[in-house]
């Protein structure tokens, strides 16, 4: 593909599409205590409004990215951006739980194709020597993303409802869909023969049958029948996809890909990675407004110190990594999460502001160092004709660990939560939310014991969820410092007739 002369101001706008996309997830999370509240929403139903987008996104990133290679990465990009605006829209209009569950899902589809496109079109335009700035630069915007959602978030919440939450994305969406039509040219597009409907349909179900498995295993039991049963079919599905793959004439994903040792560690180093900061986030944000009592727009800017560490050692990372080397950088990055999570376990209910900040900007330091050499390894240790692939996998294993750790960690929160306050407060022994709304219902002495039994038990369930997180980032961190990098070449390319930038053109995969 020849050289792109406006590829610099093209990644700024692809950028701004990433920053679109991920700050809808950071104000929710600031709006989920307001939303809680408006809609009458239990934990369970804050897990799956989160969850509901990165489920789907998750679960429609493989068939996106391979839709998205076959239109052309920017039509699939302008297609994601509109259905992600106008589920936006429709989102904010919501009365339900349940309806804006339904709608986040929605949301969570058109994000499927902003992802992968993003991706693909900078590992395009961008010749190779400038990819690990332009990847630096990319993963920044995703800082910034977490930096502002917040602290917008909270400005929202202090004049506007939950909503509001939701319509700041549809002027944000509207700016990015002039700025990729003006800037970012189209790409070659490909067909690689017919698609596998079967394939993904698997893929999505089984993914979507292990979340529900651990989202509701605290409320039914983890050995109840449903969860046993929900477990075996994911296991089921998920055997049965990756036998699909192998025997398909045009696969959703290559599994040898993963045979590639660089490539397995980057993608499963930035799954951790997700997985930790998802899970960790969603409860730090019920911390700060309903344990410490503040307010949305200062527990927004609680996230502050996270996202500008994060945002300072992304825009570094490209010659942090060529002096350290990549896998020295990515152990790095999860020992500087670990250390950042360690500190969030010593969390109490009176713990002050400046020592949480500091945990988390530890973990933003180590996210932001490893995230760009992660995606760059993984899109650089395949054959160009697969860059689509890589670049949707780069995006689903991201996803895929933030839903996890939700799931996971939240499950073990909601678990030490119950079993810290015990059987004997009744409804308030749910969660935290529903303990704050029982004890405005009671006089002043037994609101406060109330209050002060549930705060504790929460808190003291956090740090246990920390714990696990830290455990799980210092695991990971040995086998990216133990396993070494592949020495064999990478798998064959199929021949391709290439097309020139600016046009929808197609790449026709020659049969071998």
């Amino acid at each position: 593909m020849p050289e792109y002369p406006r590829r610099w101001a093209a990644l700024a706008v692809l950028s701004l599409t990433l920053v679109a996309v991920t700050l809808d997830n950071s104000v929710l999370n600031t709006a989920l205590p307001s939303l809680a509240h408006a809609l009458r929403a239990s934990t369970a139903d804050l897990q799956w409004i989160t969850d509901a987008y990165t489920l789907v996104f998750a679960s429609a990133l493989i068939l996106a990215g391979t839709l998205g290679a076959r239109l052309g990465s920017r039509r699939a990009l302008l297609g994601g951006l509109a259905v992600f605006g106008a589920g936006s829209a429709v989102a904010a209009l919501s009365d339900s739980p349940g309806q804006l569950i339904a709608w986040r899902a929605v949301m969570g589809l058109g994000a499927a194709f902003v992802m992968p496109a993003t991706l693909a079109i900078i590992t395009r335009i961008f010749p190779p020597a400038e990819r690990p700035k332009a990847f630096g630069a990319w993963s920044a915007a995703a800082g910034i993303g977490v930096l502002i959602g917040p602290v917008t978030g909270g400005a929202l919440l202090e004049h506007y409802s939950w909503s509001s939450a939701f319509w700041i994305n549809v002027p944000l969406v509207a700016v990015a869909l002039g700025a990729v039509l003006w800037l970012v040219p189209s790409v070659p597009a490909m067909r690689t023969g017919p698609l596998d409907l079967l394939g993904a349909a698997l893929s999505t179900a089984s993914v979507a049958a292990l979340v529900d498995a651990v989202i509701q295993a605290p409320a039914r039991g983890w050995l109840d029948r449903v969860t046993l049963a929900e477990f075996a079919v994911a296991l089921v599905l998920a055997a049965g996809f990756v036998l699909r793959q192998r025997r398909a004439a045009a696969p959703l994903v290559r599994f040898d890909l993963f045979a590639n040792r660089t490539f397995l560690v980057a993608a499963l180093s930035l799954a951790v990675v997700f997985f930790v900061l998802f899970g960790t986030l969603f409860e730090l944000s019920q911390y700060l407004q309903l344990v410490h009592g503040y307010s949305p727009l200062v527990a927004g800017l609680g996230a502050m110190p996270f996202a500008v560490a994060m945002a300072a050692t992304s825009a570094t990372s490209a010659p942090l990594s060529a002096r350290l080397g990549v896998r020295a950088t990515l152990a790095t990055g999860l020992l500087l999460a670990t250390v950042g999570l360690l500190l969030l376990a010593t969390t109490g209910v009176h713990t002050p502001f400046w020592k949480v900040a500091v945990g988390t900007a530890v973990i933003g330091l180590g996210m932001g160092m490893m995230m760009a050499p992660a995606s760059l390894q993984i899109s650089g240790s395949v054959p160009a004709q697969y860059t689509s692939m890589a670049s949707a996998l780069n995006s689903v294993i991201r996803e895929l660990g933030g839903v996890l750790g939700i799931a996971v960690l939240g499950t073990v929160v909601s678990s030490a939560y119950r079993s810290g306050v015990g059987t004997s407060t009744g409804p308030a022994g749910t969660d935290l939310p529903t303990a704050h709304a029982v004890a405005a219902t009671l006089p002043g002495d037994s609101a406060q014991r109330l209050l002060s039994t549930a705060d504790a038990a929460f808190t003291t369930a956090m740090d246990r969820g920390a714990l696990v997180a830290a455990a799980i980032a210092f695991a990971m961190a040995v086998v990216v410092i133990l396993v070494r990098p592949s020495r064999h070449a990478q798998p064959a390319p199929a021949a391709v007739t290439p097309a020139p930038v600016g046009r929808e053109a197609v790449l026709i995969a020659d049969p071998a």
